[in-house]
């Protein structure tokens, strides 16, 4: 089975897809991750390379990319605050959202780059079967398409 031209990703509560759903303008995907940009070697100052991020994208009613809205906050040395100050943007962009309501949703493929750091959802191959992968955050969609995705 090929990859569907739009890609559901199903809501789960507390955990890798909590923050999506829907929006006046159309759909949503929010996140606090950490990431490495892009040949970043890691070594043993690592803690000082893996940057964490505020992430909202938003899409269109039909799944189309529209923006991407992005803020590192800190790097993983001072975990508790880059942490805090990811949550704290993420969660003000979201209130900013005319009716918001949190969902499952159906995106197409997408990407963007900032800071050196991928983000978006790809088409890869793996093992001979195509997947989506939503980066930076590591979460791979499959057959049936369902919206359940792997981490």
């Amino acid at each position: 089975m090929t990859v569907p031209e739009i890609i559901p990703i199903m809501r789960e509560p507390e955990y890798h897809t909590d923050t999506i759903g829907h929006w006046a303008g159309g759909q949503f995907f929010g996140s606090v991750i950490a990431a490495f940009r892009e040949g970043d070697v890691h070594t043993d100052d690592w803690r000082s390379r893996k940057r964490w991020y505020a992430v909202l994208h938003t899409f269109d009613a039909a799944g189309h990319h529209l923006e991407s809205r992005i803020e590192h906050t800190g790097a993983d040395d001072d975990y508790r605050a880059a942490v805090d100050s990811a949550q704290e943007r993420l969660n003000r962009w979201l209130d900013a959202l005319p009716g918001l309501l949190y969902g499952d949703i159906a995106i197409r493929p997408f990407r963007h780059t900032q800071d050196g750091v991928l983000f978006g959802l790809i088409i890869e191959t793996f093992d001979g079967e195509e997947h989506a992968e939503f980066y930076p955050n590591n979460i791979g969609f499959y057959e049936p398409w369902d919206g359940s995705y792997d981490t």
